[in-house]
């Protein structure tokens, strides 16, 4: 079997323990190493990524995803980049404007991809898991909802019990979309509300009701959507504790299965629009810090599992289970139940993720469509993973979903003497285990309750790429 088909076997119910820990709150700690450092929705990160690996690489890749006679299912990532309205925190890949026009011309351009896409993979195209963001998925009119869903459904095999999801934003949405979008199949659904405060939404320039997000959620659930999730941000403009609060008790009270709480990255140099809010207006540090704080202690009092860096399930949701049994993964989407799925990204800039390499689409629509427009998939760059490079994936996300690495399991898979190959490391991590971050034992890693909110942290000493560039002001604060 090959290495990297190995790595997907590593997350036993043995590497994670059997009851997550709740999370302990340090503050003292948190303020000490509080840095920057990558997300690790992928290792190694994507400004690794070299353009020398192209469209004829990552079709290599395709057409031989299943090597060794074992099929690998598919999930699909669609990336639609359009907004009405422009909110200041945003730092996606996204276009604004009111000109529907875009928006049909960029989906002749998909349709165009997903068919080159399914021509290079052959005839194994069987989807278990897709999820469309943004941008505003639902800038699209239900009939062009439609119109994408038959295309996807014409190319590729969607599992009749698969996840399919989509990102909404609730001021555009009402409950006739909301029922469209489950007749079109999909069944959970995401929403970004970030803060119900008025104050803090004309601060970011984002007006939304709580009465407009209340009638999607009641939408969704009426029309059998498994999951519901909510997005917030901590750390904006004109946030207080106070409001915060506020904010956090009618979320709860909503009663979605999965909450995100994201800290706001302020990069005015790499994001222009948050050059429009003023810094003034921005939480102080200590803020922040007792702003994530109230949100972690609310949320879990409510019942909701802290899965890891800014995500909560409730403990009977997919995600949670599949921590609690070894199975959980993160990719670009953040956590995921699907851990044997190859990714398929579709639209400008999207990232996937084809058996030991990873693939990004050109970031602007005028390089998309050119590459179309000369029939070629429009891989911008990518990167093939080394054997080092596969280990230490597995091990970030190991600590990055479950909290622990159990050598045992490195050692099986990779072939190596765990302690002997990650020596300094180990080495490294004595500072955190003498802090009560870490336990390091014979068997293996452990995260403490205290040390999970720096897991960041202790993932970047096993990042052998910072180990060569102490470099980091690309990246977000880790808190």
């Amino acid at each position: 079997m090959p290495r990297y088909l190995r790595e997907i076997m590593l997350q036993t119910v043995k590497s994670a323990p059997a009851v997550m820990p709740a999370v302990e709150i340090d503050l003292d700690l948190i303020r000490r190493f509080d840095q920057l450092g990558p997300r690790y929705t992928s290792y190694p990160t994507a400004d690794r990524f070299v353009e020398s690996f192209d469209a004829a690489a990552y079709e290599s890749w395709l057409a031989r995803r299943n090597v060794g006679g074992i099929t690998r299912p598919l999930a699909l990532y669609l990336h639609l980049p359009f907004c009405s309205t422009l909110c200041f925190y945003c730092a996606c890949n996204k276009i604004i404007t009111r000109d529907r026009s875009k928006g049909a011309t960029y989906l002749k351009y998909l349709t165009e991809e997903i068919a080159l896409q399914t021509s290079a993979l052959g005839g194994d195209a069987r989807v278990e898991h897709m999820h469309w963001g943004g941008g505003t998925p639902n800038f699209f009119t239900l009939d062009q909802v439609a119109e994408l869903s038959t295309q996807l459904r014409d190319h590729f095999d969607l599992d009749f019990n698969g996840e399919y999801s989509i990102e909404i934003d609730p001021r555009s949405a009402d409950a006739a979309y909301i029922a469209g979008l489950r007749e079109h199949g999909f069944n959970r659904i995401s929403l970004g509300v970030q803060d119900f405060d008025p104050n803090v939404q004309r601060a970011v320039h984002r007006i939304q009701s709580e009465a407009q997000t209340l009638e999607v959620i009641a939408a969704a659930r009426q029309n059998g959507f498994r999951s519901v999730n909510i997005d917030l941000i901590y750390g904006l403009p004109k946030q207080s504790l106070v409001s915060f609060e506020r904010t956090l008790e009618r979320v709860i009270t909503a009663n979605p299965d999965r909450i995100a709480v994201y800290n706001y990255a302020h990069l005015p140099k790499l994001f222009k629009p948050q050059r429009r809010i003023q810094e003034a207006d921005l939480p102080a540090p200590e803020t922040r810090l007792k702003l994530l704080a109230l949100a972690i202690r609310w949320l879990t009092s409510a019942g909701y599992q802290y899965i890891g860096m800014d995500h909560f399930a409730k403990t009977d949701d997919s995600l949670a289970v599949a921590q609690r049994q070894g199975r959980l993964h993160r990719n670009f989407q953040g956590y995921s139940t699907h851990a044997d799925c190859d990714l398929i990204a579709l639209g400008v800039s999207a990232i996937g993720n084809i058996g030991p390499t990873y693939s990004q689409n050109f970031r602007t629509l005028e390089e998309y469509y050119d590459s179309l427009d000369r029939n070629t998939l429009p891989i911008m760059r990518g990167l093939e993973l080394s054997a080092d490079d596969l280990l230490r994936r597995a091990v970030i996300g190991a600590l990055m979903c479950h909290f622990a690495v159990s050598k045992e399991s490195f050692t099986a898979s990779y072939l190596i003497g765990f302690d002997k190959y990650f020596e300094n490391e180990l080495n490294e991590l004595r500072e955190y285990e003498e802090l009560g971050l870490v336990e390091l034992g014979d068997d293996g890693i452990t995260v403490s309750p205290r040390g999970r909110l720096l897991v960041r942290n202790i993932a970047m000493v096993f990042d052998r790429y910072l180990r060569q560039d102490r470099e980091r002001r690309r990246y977000s604060r880790v808190i």
